[in-house]
């Protein structure tokens, strides 16, 4: 108070102009420009204000862009007796306004003095859309992004100008090929020119991207409409009977009852129910009530009623179908004129079959994907049960065992790159440990009792999950993927891949590629597969058996452990995580032929490949699935027990 009481009574003694009148540019062409539309800029009225943001839009002035701005910003004031337009910022009963030619101080007035100008959302909205063009081309392409973002969110008529003007200026080659398409995108919606959108229309025969059919999909709607007179004309799709194409005879009907074109029909209930409010004298319209035991009777009844003004006249399910013959249905084209509509379905009946191909390769990544994610899980089944002919029901905890490792070396390592290095041998040993020890416990005096095996690895698999619930609870542990492993490799709108589930993908064929070597060219793998193929006669040769099977045991779960490190950056990391991948790796050993890395991998291929298709078909129920894909490998098994590629040798005779 103290403080405008002292700029009133410097105003009152001529120091502190009231009004901005003889400091303020009047003449500048800005302030003409307001003055023009001062009337319609101060009413703010959205019905009125369009003429005066294109004035201003399109004025080529330099100081619209920032009149546009703060007056969007509420930040514009008008004098309520000169007339004239300045920028202000209210400070309790003063105005600090500022020129809006120059933007120089003009000083502190008495702020009653002044009308703020308070565009609501709707005019807001109208300037916002007049501000893309200078923000088009604004030299920070921060901006021009930020501007082509809005677009895409929220198109206008009004935008597709703008576009086109700032379009031939345009230094960045991105910019200017996320601009040029978002141009043919107007052009499609906003053009008043049928030439022009058609042949922006063509420009995307092929495109896969969701905003191409964002925009044709509207253009191909079409209405259904009854004649019964033939019509003709560039808008008639075809004809559509009803009970085809989707398109019930009940729907045809109703169509009919909507256009006033036939009485509606009366549901059996309510006709009973204006029966029964119409006995008089135990009779209705004439007809007794004893009589109206059928439907052709209470049909009978109710025309009565209906003749004499007591109901409303409907029709019965027999005059129907006798009705609907009287009527041809129509498909019209509505959302845009004839040669538009038929250039957009054109374009959209070659997208919609490209669509398909993709989405059948997608459906193949994705398959494949987890073809190479049941792989690493079976590839150590493989050994164990394939080459040993040992069922072990801990495999799956073997997985777990290597995922939780990777966890606790993230604990101590925090670089994600280094920690999975780190992690991977770390597995193999930890595993390996304890398959060895698995093995000389347990497995090694179970040999060719394989119900004794099953249970006893069972009860086995039963501790591990305990002790790791005692370990580490029972909530996920993060197994955090690197960095350069976030997002995914996107090849289009439909076909994309993790980059997770491609470093999967290769580590598989790592596996693959490691246990060929294995077993191939080095004397642990001539030895274990002497053994497979004769154990007495390896023994004879000098080869050890039982150490033989107690290295093939532990190497095979120590590979376990790796899948698990690999499978804990894509899956949850939990002590029943080995339970989700157990059946499935059985399946694909099974599946695959026993012992035969080969058939591992066709195995793992068919069980990908069969759950994902199955899936595609069954989308809203995973266990449904599964529950099919279990029966589909049963009767597979059926007729081919030993699998894709059958082995030969001990497994093969177990």
């Amino acid at each position: 108070m103290v403080r405008f009481f002292c700029l009133w009574l410097l105003a009152l003694c001529g120091l502190l102009p009231l009004q901005p009148i003889q400091a303020q540019s009047v003449d500048a062409p800005i302030q003409q420009l307001l003055q023009t539309h001062g009337e319609i800029i101060a009413k703010s009225s959205r019905k009125s204000i369009g003429p005066a943001i294109d004035a201003l839009a399109g004025s080529g002035l330099p100081e619209a862009q920032v009149v546009l701005q703060r007056w969007q910003d509420k930040e514009m004031w008008v004098g309520k007796d000169t007339g004239l337009f300045v920028f202000g910022d209210k400070d309790g009963k003063e105005l600090l306004a500022t020129d809006v030619a120059d933007g120089s101080t003009l000083g502190p007035f008495v702020a009653k003095d002044f009308k703020q100008l308070k565009p609501n959302s709707g005019i807001r909205g109208m300037i916002a859309a007049a501000l893309v063009q200078f923000q088009l081309s604004n030299p920070d392409p921060i901006v021009r992004l930020t501007a082509l973002s809005a677009i895409e969110r929220d198109a206008e008529a009004s935008h597709l100008t703008a576009l086109r003007a700032s379009i031939d200026g345009e230094p960045n080659a991105d910019i200017l090929a996320r601009k040029t398409r978002l141009e043919r995108l107007l052009t499609i919606q906003f053009a008043e020119d049928d030439v022009e959108r058609i042949a922006a229309i063509k420009g995307f025969d092929g495109d896969l991207g969701v905003d191409v059919r964002a925009a044709l999909n509207p253009l191909a709607t079409t209405q259904i409409v009854a004649s019964d007179t033939p019509l003709t004309g560039s808008d008639i799709r075809g004809i559509i009977a009803p009970g085809s194409d989707g398109f019930s005879e009940t729907d045809a009907y109703a169509l009919l009852v909507a256009d006033d074109k036939a009485k509606p029909i009366i549901d059996p209930e309510d006709q009973k129910q204006i029966l029964v409010a119409n006995i008089n004298g135990g009779s209705v319209a004439g007809f007794p009530v004893s009589t109206l035991d059928t439907q052709i009777a209470r049909d009978e009844a109710y025309a009565a009623l209906a003749a004499a003004g007591r109901a409303d006249p409907v029709a019965t399910q027999a005059e129907t179908a006798t009705i609907l013959a009287g009527f041809t249905f129509y498909e019209r084209y509505i959302g845009a004129p004839p040669n538009v509509a038929l250039a957009a379905v054109a374009v959209l009946s070659n997208i919609e079959n490209k669509v398909a191909v993709n989405q059948a390769v997608d459906l193949g990544l994705d398959a494949l994907s987890l073809a190479s994610i049941y792989f690493l899980a079976a590839i150590g089944l493989a050994i164990t049960f394939g080459v040993m002919g040992v069922i072990n029901m801990a495999h799956g905890e073997f997985i777990m065992m290597g995922a939780y490792t990777g966890y606790v070396v993230q604990l101590f390592v925090p670089d994600y790159t280094l920690s999975i290095i780190l992690a991977i041998p770390l597995a193999f040993a930890v595993t390996f440990a304890a398959g060895v020890a698995m093995e000389r416990l347990v497995i090694r005096w179970l040999y060719h009792r394989p119900l004794e095996t099953l249970l006893a690895t069972f009860g086995v698999s039963i501790a591990l999950q305990q002790i790791a619930k005692n370990i580490f609870g029972t909530q996920a542990r993060p197994l955090t993927a690197p960095g350069w492993l976030d997002g995914s490799l996107i090849i289009n709108d439909i076909v994309q891949i993790s980059y997770i589930r491609i470093a999967i993908f290769i580590l598989a064929l790592l596996f693959l590629a490691l246990f060929l070597i294995v077993m191939n060219r080095t004397r642990l793998g001539l030895e274990v597969r002497a053994v497979t193929q004769n154990p007495r006669m390896a023994a004879s040769m000098g080869i050890n058996p039982d150490k033989i099977n107690m290295l093939t045991f532990g190497f095979g779960s120590g590979i376990a452990g790796i899948a698990g490190v690999a499978i804990g950056l894509y899956a949850k990391v939990t002590s029943e995580m080995g339970a989700d991948y157990i059946v499935q790796s059985f399946m694909t050993v099974v599946v695959g032929g026993v012992g035969n890395i080969w058939g591992t991998l066709l195995g793992a291929t068919m069980v990908g490949s069969l759950q994902k298709g199955i899936e595609w078909l069954n989308p809203s129920n995973t266990l449904a699935a599964q529950t099919y894909m279990i029966l589909f490998i049963i009767l597979f098994i059926q007729f081919r027990p030993r699998g894709i590629i059958a082995l030969k040798g001990r497994a093969a005779e177990a």
